[in-house]
């Protein structure tokens, strides 16, 4: 599907995804609020969202038991005037999201789903996510594999090596037009279907996805060494 010849309407707004549990991390303190520079990783994100002109709205999806501390930590400390809600998430990424759109409101026209454990993503990503959402009706941002990948049997032999050409590693923010992923998240529950993003939900429902040139700095904090990588990045913005 491609709506080059319509624009979509309406507001755009950002759906932060923070309610991850950071187990992989090994620390008590989940990896949004844990620091780079001086700044919680989940601050970093956001203002950059808070920061894009394109930006209307921000919505946060956070643990629960976090929504205060978030608030008061986070969105006041930072001035992050952008944040209309704060959403307690749900049992897996998935849900969350959804619970996100669904904050969103009938007057987004343009929606961005993006993990608040990628502080480096940049304004021009943001801009290129939303403008392929026109565009397309559906993106994500990516960067091209640098490694050989394999395939294997069960038992570890090599089945095949895929054109390394033809390979993305997908990231965030990932922009559709409001109704596009709603209906994408809909079916997906109706098929009790989890995916590992949004993009392969709305490829689910036959519509194409554009994948649009991100940036290899736009990591995901996941492991401590991340925290060190994302210190050594800082130094070089």
């Amino acid at each position: 599907m491609d709506i080059d010849n319509k624009r979509v309407t309406g507001r755009v707004a950002a759906v932060i995804t923070a309610a991850g549990k950071g187990t992989r991390m090994n620390s008590s303190v989940n990896k949004q609020y844990m620091e780079i520079g001086g700044v919680p990783v989940l601050a970093r994100t956001i203002t950059v969202f808070q920061q894009c002109q394109e930006i209307d709205d921000i919505i946060v999806v956070v643990n629960e038991e976090d929504i205060s501390h978030c608030r008061k930590a986070i969105v006041d400390k930072f001035s992050l005037t952008k944040v209309r809600s704060l959403v307690s998430g749900g049992a897996e990424r998935q849900n969350s999201v959804y619970k996100g759109l669904c904050a969103a409101g009938t007057h987004c026209g343009i929606v961005l789903i993006h993990d608040g454990a990628r502080p480096f993503v940049t304004d021009k990503n943001i801009v290129d996510c939303i403008e392929g959402a026109r565009n397309h009706s559906a993106c994500g941002i990516g960067v091209r594999l640098k490694d050989t990948v394999k395939i294997s049997d069960p038992d570890g032999f090599v089945v095949s090596t895929p054109d390394r050409g033809k390979l993305w590693s997908i990231q965030t923010p990932q922009g559709f037009e409001l109704n596009v992923i709603m209906e994408a998240h809909e079916q997906a529950v109706k098929d009790c279907y989890t995916g590992t993003d949004d993009m392969v939900l709305v490829e689910r429902q036959g519509i194409p996805v554009k994948i649009i040139e991100g940036s290899y700095q736009n990591i995901k904090i996941t492991t401590p060494e991340d925290i060190i990588i994302g210190e050594s990045i800082l130094t070089k913005l």
